[in-house]
């Protein structure tokens, strides 16, 4: 995974890329619950679940431009199918509040 910063509508995250299929297969599965501000982006990813979590989260689905195109909270053992237009899933705290039509864009952070 690589880090990246989504930025847009107002708000800045911080984001582990998942860079390859099982990357994008495992998710946030064994990991804990993200950190306000941060989350997971899924390229390529158009649907997901949360079968195996313990909390509940976020998801948006982005189009091509990174443009929100949907928005919901997923409990513990849900699935999501895809969504028209998406091309991308984004996995976020429950309550990040992500809305439709938000659109980001992505850099990588500053060398430190």
């Amino acid at each position: 995974m690589i880090e990246a910063i989504l930025e847009g509508g107002g708000r800045t995250l911080t984001v582990d890329v998942a860079t390859t299929p099982a990357e994008r297969l495992r998710g946030l599965l064994a990991r804990p619950p993200p950190h306000p501000g941060t989350g997971l982006l899924l390229p390529g990813a158009t649907s997901v679940h949360t079968v195996g979590l313990r909390f509940p989260i976020e998801v948006a689905w982005l189009d091509g431009e990174l443009r929100v195109v949907a928005v919901r909270t997923l409990r513990p053992g849900r699935v999501a199918l895809p969504r028209r237009g998406a091309r991308h899933v984004l996995e976020c705290p429950a309550g990040t509040g992500l809305r439709e039509g938000e659109r980001f864009s992505l850099r990588r952070p500053a060398a430190r």
